[in-house]
């Protein structure tokens, strides 16, 4: 464990760094619940107390018995004026239920860092103590900022975990990739605590898009060739479903068109449910007009059947030849409105990916295109990892492979940077 001495210089040197920090927040009066669990990272995790106290949050700081071993106590007791909390059976607050009123007290339970070993308990519910409890008892989003050593990060049982915490709408911040603490390099650092207190800010009401209207299309669309079947593709509607999610994280009131697929529309989404390329044509136009946003993630069939039979085609000959026409360029027609909204589309390809959606996004004249590989083993359609090439005039960025929520985000989080871009600025 730190000694006294190491808490005190600790402290010494955050509240220097508070005179001259830099990062810009309005947290007035929101109640911050603050886990720390036990990972070399937890001294950053006194950084952010600082930020947020800075930015007028009222900070409650709750501590694993591990993470005591790499900061005391004392430190985020002196940065936030508050008790720290480690214990499940303290008998001082245990004896008012002090778990659960702290579980109601919080606006935002936020971990950081949240090892490995929290990770798991968390996503099989466990409570073992105080922290865990803590977040089982809350009403309140938990967000998590993952640390780790890129090997633990990378391991099939912590992904399988990610992958159950974001089924379950926790808020995953990170990890990012560097040098870490064991020598290693790779993805399992900790964002900077900056960075997280930037998250924390945009997560509240009023984030980057507050009041903002979107319409984002998802999935497929299923052109019929008779009452049994029909021309589609292997699209999940699982990208555009997050990116509905995390434009709604942001404060964006947001319209998702969805294509036929088994998916649940995330909270706060208005939704609309068509089958073919016509039907989401119609249901886009109808609902386009205060729409500043459009992200058109959709994988609309660029042809139809000329001609749907009335009744199942029987098989009778070797071969049979249908007559397909064009179906109408949803996102081409709303870029080609008078006054359009900001234009995001979508560009999967098997080939030259970048020389196509470059092409694309000329050519429709979109704000921003998202380009990404499909077909092998590159993730793409109905998989739940993809990776992204982004696109827009003067500029580009490639997003690696990751799971489709936390790529979202990450999406989203581009989109806001270019739709509040001041004009001309480029």
């Amino acid at each position: 464990m730190l000694t006294t001495a190491a808490d005190f210089y600790l402290i010494i040197y955050l509240r220097r760094r508070a005179l001259t920090g830099t990062v810009a927040l309005s947290l007035l009066g929101r109640h911050i619940l603050l886990g720390v669990s036990g990972g070399i990272a937890a001294y950053k995790s006194a950084e952010l107390a600082r930020l947020l106290v800075k930015a007028g949050a009222e900070v409650r700081v709750v501590m694993t018995t591990a993470a005591t071993e790499f900061v005391g106590p004392m430190t985020f007791q002196a940065l936030t004026g508050h008790t720290v909390r480690s214990g499940l059976f303290d008998e001082e607050h245990e004896a008012a239920m002090g778990h659960i009123e702290l579980a109601r007290w919080a606006d935002l339970v936020v971990i950081a860092p949240a090892t490995a070993d929290l990770m798991a308990r968390l996503a099989h519910g466990k409570a073992e103590d105080l922290l865990t409890t803590l977040v089982l008892a809350t009403p309140a989003a938990v967000a998590i900022a993952p640390a780790m050593n890129q090997q633990m990060w990378a391991d099939t049982a912590t992904q399988a975990n990610l992958e159950r915490l974001d089924e379950r709408e926790y808020l995953i911040w990170g990890p990012a990739a560097g040098e870490q603490a064991c020598g290693d390099v790779g993805m399992g650092r900790m964002i900077e605590p900056a960075e997280i207190a930037e998250k924390i800010d945009a997560s509240f009401p009023g984030g980057r898009l507050d009041g903002i209207s979107a319409m984002v299309t998802a999935g497929p669309t299923y052109e019929a060739i008779d009452p049994v079947r029909f021309i589609g593709n292997r699209s999940s509607g699982k990208m555009g479903f997050a990116v509905a999610r995390a434009l709604v994280e942001q404060g964006a009131e947001v319209t998702l068109v969805a294509g036929p697929v088994k998916l649940e529309a995330p909270k706060g989404v208005r939704r609309i449910d068509v089958e073919s390329a016509a039907e989401m044509h119609a249901a886009v136009m109808d609902s386009i007009a205060g729409q500043a946003l459009f992200v058109a993630s959709a994988a609309v069939a660029d042809y139809r059947p000329a001609d749907v039979a009335d009744g199942k085609i029987k098989k009778s000959a070797q071969s049979m030849t249908l007559e397909l026409v064009r179906n109408p360029d949803i996102l081409a027609d709303v870029a080609a409105l008078p006054e359009p909204p900001f234009c995001v589309g979508f560009a999967a390809e098997t080939h030259d990916v970048v020389g196509h959606a470059e092409e694309k996004r000329t050519r429709k004249n979109l704000d921003m295109i998202a380009a990404n590989h499909v077909g092998g083993e590159t993730g793409g359609f109905d998989a739940a990892d993809n990776a992204l090439t982004v696109l827009w005039k003067n500029g580009s960025i490639e997003l690696p492979m990751m799971d489709k929520q936390r790529l979202a985000h990450r999406l989203v989080e581009l989109i806001c940077d270019q739709f509040k871009k001041p004009e001309g600025d480029d």
